[in-house]
């Protein structure tokens, strides 16, 4: 990376930091190395290991692993404080290829903001991206909409006939009897309506299907409040109005337990008591209402910059 490129590196995370500094976000700064992860059966992590100093070394290594979101961290302050917050911070995901939109490691920009939804954290990453110099408002529309534009049937109406796989052969694709619907979801997904994305303007698709897993509250019949921004045709961010409900956060985690379970190669630990952060009755408090919203910020910066790979806007991109 040449030095004029290292130079707006730094001057669009100095400007975010402004950006949440104004606004009385408290800046976090948590582990990146945990005991236990959140459950999510569509990622594979990094697995490292605590050994015991010389005059231990009869206990045994600890096994550690590196954080794919602050979230599991942040959402424990957020319990205990109750504050509009954000952090920038390196993430780690495996068994992703290095190029163009991916590297195992990246940084990301994480924000909570209190008693808000998912609606409200889209009117503030506006303001956010205003200020930035990228073009708002967003164009908004629905996954419903999505599907019903660029793949050509309703998605809603689709899984409510179980003709999904029926519309995934008419669109071309190579499907075989038996696969299941989030899986179906996906493949048209990013053959037929991703790509369809326009690219003149920031895009949030609203309102994701609720057999998604996520730990976002429901919307209305079968679909959560959850919005994914695109800018030039690039995933850049994720957000929730999070689930608050101990009840919900606990099936969550146990649903995704046992599928990553089954699938992962890299398995990892999961405190089965993290639900209770978001009881009354043990936490001392009811979990507030919030919003957050996780941000990739080296895709950001390749926006911002006009580079075409996040290797391009990497100091040290990996090989």
């Amino acid at each position: 990376m040449d030095l004029e490129l290292l130079r707006e590196r730094s001057r669009i995370i100095a400007s975010i930091r402004s950006f949440f500094d104004r606004r009385n976000y408290l800046e976090t700064d948590t582990p990146l190395l945990s005991p236990d992860l959140i459950p999510e059966s569509c990622l594979e992590v990094f697995e490292t290991a605590r050994l015991p100093p010389p005059e231990s070394r009869s206990r045994k290594p600890e096994p550690y692993w590196l954080i794919p979101s602050p979230e599991i961290w942040m959402k424990k302050l957020i319990a205990r404080h109750r504050v509009s917050m954000y952090q920038i911070c390196k993430c780690f995901r495996n068994g992703e290829s290095s190029g163009r939109f991916h590297s195992p490691e990246f940084t990301m920009l994480e924000y909570y903001t209190m008693d808000a939804g998912y609606k409200d954290s889209l009117i503030i990453t506006e303001d956010l991206f205003a200020e930035l110099g990228i073009k708002v408002p967003f164009l908004k529309i629905t996954m419903e909409e999505a599907f019903s534009r660029w793949a050509g049937f309703s998605l809603c109406d689709a899984v409510k006939r179980g003709n999904l796989l029926d519309e995934a052969k008419r669109l071309g694709l190579d499907v075989h009897e038996g696969i299941d619907i989030p899986t179906l979801y996906d493949l048209i997904f990013i053959h037929a309506v991703e790509q369809k994305i326009p690219r003149d303007m920031p895009v949030a698709l609203m309102d994701y299907p609720a057999f998604v897993p996520c730990l976002a509250k429901k919307h209305t019949a079968g679909t959560v409040e959850r919005w994914e921004l695109y800018a030039n045709g690039i995933e850049l961010a994720n957000c929730y109005s999070e689930e608050t409900d101990p009840a919900e956060v606990r099936c969550f985690f146990e649903n995704e337990a046992a599928a990553k379970k089954k699938s992962a190669l890299v398995n990892h630990q999961i405190d089965s008591d993290y639900w209770k952060i978001f009881s009354l009755e043990n936490s001392g408090s009811a979990f507030p209402r919030c919003s957050g919203v996780a941000l990739g910020l080296d895709r950001l910066i390749m926006v911002l910059t006009g580079r075409s790979t996040i290797d391009g806007v990497l100091p040290f991109p990996m090989k």
